[in-house]
């Protein structure tokens, strides 16, 4: 079972984000900031992760900053309410697997976590298996 954090300031959303992964079999733990989840002792536990750019304090690309700075960041996707192409280019730039805006697809969100983690999969050390 994947495991997926979600990080997302907006309650309804992470909630309804973490029940829609569940329903999907995926493992989903929801965090409301990007500092909750950098605290939580659970940095290198994740498949993937979803996160909202737009939140107080450290924002999704402080976040996104601070996971590859690390070096070995699970993949990334982006859903925000207020993206724009700036953020787009600069989300791709640090190695965004996906970028959307909200509201989001159910199914869309499900298939790009799918297509991030079997891509992260297939890679080692950066080379193809």
């Amino acid at each position: 079972m994947s495991k997926i954090a979600i990080i997302e300031d907006n309650a309804s959303v992470r909630g309804a984000f973490r029940l829609l992964l569940e329903s999907f079999g995926f493992e989903a733990m929801a965090f409301p900031s990007a500092e909750a989840f950098l605290t939580s002792g659970e940095l290198g536990a994740w498949d993937c992760i979803v996160t909202d750019l737009c939140m107080p304090g450290l924002t999704g690309f402080d976040l996104l900053e601070r996971l590859y700075a690390q070096g070995n960041a699970p993949p990334v996707i982006v859903v925000t309410a207020f993206g724009n192409s700036a953020q787009r280019e600069r989300a791709r730039r640090l190695g965004v697997k996906a970028f959307f805006g909200k509201p989001i697809d159910d199914q869309v969100l499900v298939d790009a976590i799918h297509r991030a983690i079997e891509k992260a999969s297939n890679t080692w050390n950066g080379f193809k298996r």
